[in-house]
């Protein structure tokens, strides 16, 4: 499209009965074009009463929710055309899930459809990973692939700005992360020339702010590491640290996995004069006149920006992004990750710079992607629609799912904890946190051994089980043990009330087994007299530059071990066969289990994505396994979802809406 819709005269002569001409309006989501469209629109009402119209609406999440112009201007539009149907299409629907169902807006009352994924796409989980959904085998999630790379937080201050007032005069320092980010794209371009295939462009992202200011004083310090790179391809020292850098990528992520071939450092050191000769460092925001132009040749170029590469612009031939934006919503981070897509013939070399913290947004919201699909494929199976059934989005402590203004009609949904079970992924790794998880569990072992039934010792398996403890004791360890404060799967408050309403409501959850598990190979651990086993290895995820006082250990519980107290041969149940036998076999029973981890924890020569857990003190895990009741299950609050309370299914009739607008 040469410019923006440009209303013609006389429209009715578009839309007159002895006129069958179809009519193909492709429009800017801005307010002034759209209120041209619908004036023009207008004034051909006559004839548009039976005129049939499909409204499609790209990025349906953005602009098109809770604004004040564009939301009421497609309305409008949709006002003009009685007969009009509307879809909209978007990768980050949170939004749109959370519109008021019963107000005259654009909630999908009909229908919601997930879009398969695509073969060889670059998503979400498949970068990050993800959590274990609920009747998942967590051994059976993926980790994602190891692709992301960690800025430590001292270093951030050097690349954005802390504070409004810092903008002015803000000058970034090439970091040692910035500064491998920035040489690992060059090598990553001379070796896809090496390789010939695939996408002609190159290009690198760098997004630490939004202001543009910020932006241009990055300029003058990246061409300036381009100068220095050009005068050094001769110096041994600094092609003795490509090399490394290019070894140890290699190495981490195996070009074969990925079925490619590795392009050995010699081969694409000869390449790399004509890449840095190429290299172009564009600022790309609303403020410059260098813009990314991918029509006019291959493009080699370091592209630094905010909002304009953000959302909507395809960065071609994307290989590695340097990312430390601030953002306080799911959607926006979403669209921000302009590295999810295709990577077609360097499928094993793109490479992610960024923060823990972010790494850990990014894992949750592949979960809440993954479980959100789930919710909605129960459209198709359960014959629900959107105005029967709202889907759910998990809520985070440290992330809106969307701007204030966008949930204002959303109300917190309930969820229940019946036949789930949930299990600890995130430490601190200080001892004195540590410490007292120590004693809290030590406190639960003994009174547990004094009030169960019966005991089951089986320190050749690693394993103790203590019989019908009272729920009492569960509802004291979890005031006492504390999960880590980012975890959103685990709320000490949401498990005990549900505790609290399922023994109110049923009687049910007033006996828990209680179970220790270690691994009968590993150094000892002692919970309480005559109760000790061996320490269990879990390893870290890795990241370059760990925070010290945080660890992510992905998966603590295995299958096996949520049948720990049941009877028989359990080895070759599913999760969902574990499960049914515990609603037989012990229907009102809870089961907590207590895991040993040694604080070092060597992950195995093969885990390439981990790393020694390195705690200050021993680590304890927690794993809680909830039987399925029979009858309605209790329910707390951990999501929120649209609010179907005013809508009225039954009243669904067409023909009393036309006759009311008419």
């Amino acid at each position: 499209m040469d410019k923006d819709f440009t209303p013609h005269e006389n429209p009715a002569s578009y839309f007159g009965k002895s006129n069958k001409t179809r009519v193909l309006c492709v429009v800017k989501k801005n307010a002034a074009v759209l209120r041209k469209l619908a004036r023009w629109l207008e004034k051909a009402s006559d004839y548009l009463q039976d005129c049939p119209a499909l409204i499609i609406d790209d990025e349906a999440d953005q602009a098109t929710v809770a604004t004040s112009s564009i939301n009421p201007l497609i309305l409008d539009i949709m006002g003009c055309l009685p007969r009009s149907a509307y879809v909209g299409y978007t990768a980050s629907p949170f939004a749109n899930l959370l519109i008021d169902p019963g107000a005259e807006d654009l909630y999908p009352k009909d229908f919601v459809v997930n879009l398969p994924k695509p073969e060889g796409h670059f998503g979400t989980e498949v970068l990050f990973g993800r959590y274990a959904l609920d009747g998942e085998d967590p051994e059976q999630v993926d980790d994602g692939y190891d692709m992301i790379r960690s800025i430590p937080e001292e270093d951030v201050p050097y690349v954005r700005p802390d504070t409004r007032a810092d903008i002015e005069g803000f000058e970034p320092v090439i970091t040692d992360t910035l500064r491998s980010a920035v040489e690992y794209f060059w090598l990553v371009t001379a070796a896809r020339r090496v390789r010939g295939t695939g996408n002609q462009h190159s290009t690198m992202l760098i997004h630490t702010s939004v202001n543009t200011a910020v932006h241009n004083s990055f300029k003058r310090p990246l061409a300036r590491l381009r100068e220095q790179a050009t005068m050094s391809l001769a110096d041994t020292d600094f092609l003795a640290r490509l090399r490394g850098l290019w070894e140890q990528e290699t190495q981490r992520v195996r070009a074969e996995d990925f079925r490619e071939a590795k392009v050995p450092f010699d081969r694409l050191l000869t390449e790399l004069s004509g890449v840095l000769d190429s290299c172009r460092i564009i600022m790309d925001n609303s403020s410059s006149e260098d813009r990314l132009d991918y029509e006019n040749g291959p493009v080699v170029a370091i592209a630094v920006g905010g909002n304009t590469l953000s959302r909507g612009l395809t960065l071609e031939g994307l290989a590695v992004s340097y990312f430390v934006r601030a953002v306080s919503a799911y959607d926006t981070l979403l669209q921000m990750g302009r590295w999810f897509g295709f990577r077609n013939g360097y499928a094993d070399l793109p490479r992610i710079w960024m923060t823990d913290e972010l790494a850990e947004w990014f894992r949750h919201l592949a979960t809440v992607e993954t479980e959100m699909r789930r919710d909605i494929d129960i459209y198709m199976t359960e014959d629900e629609t959107p105005l029967t059934f709202a889907v759910r989005l998990r809520t985070h402590p440290s992330l809106r799912v969307t701007a204030a203004a966008k949930m204002r009609d959303a109300v917190t949904a309930a969820s229940s904890y019946g036949g789930k079970r949930v299990q600890t992924h995130y430490f601190h790794t200080n001892a004195d946190w540590l410490t007292g998880n120590i004693e809290a569990a030590s406190r639960l072992v003994a009174a547990s051994a004094v009030s169960a039934t019966k005991v089951e010792r089986r320190p050749a398996d690693g394993r103790y089980v203590f019989r019908d403890v009272p729920h009492d004791l569960v509802i004291g360890f979890l005031s006492s043990y504390k999960f880590h404060e980012k975890s959103p799967e685990n709320d000490a408050d949401l498990i005990t009330a549900y505790i609290r309403k399922r023994v109110a409501a049923a009687s049910s959850l007033r006996r828990w087994n209680i179970a220790v598990v270690g691994n009968p190979r590993g150094d000892s651990f002692t919970f309480a007299p005559g109760v000790t086993v061996g320490r269990n290895a879990r390893a870290r995820l890795a990241v370059r530059t760990p925070d010290p006082d945080f660890a992510d250990i992905k998966t603590l519980m295995s299958r096996r071990d949520a049948a720990v107290d049941l009877s028989g041969d359990t080895a070759k149940l599913s999760e969902k066969g574990i499960m049914d036998r515990r609603r037989i076999e012990l229907p009102d029973t809870g089961l907590l289990v207590l895991y040993p981890i040694d604080k070092v924890s060597e992950p195995a020569p093969a885990k390439t994505a981990r790393a020694p857990l390195n705690a200050e003190e021993h680590v304890i895990g927690v794993g809680l396994v909830f039987p399925e009741p029979w009858d309605k299950d209790s329910e707390v609050e951990k999501y929120i979802s649209a609010n179907l309370s005013n809508v009225r299914i039954e009243e669904e009739d067409y023909s009393l809406l036309v006759s009311e607008e008419a």
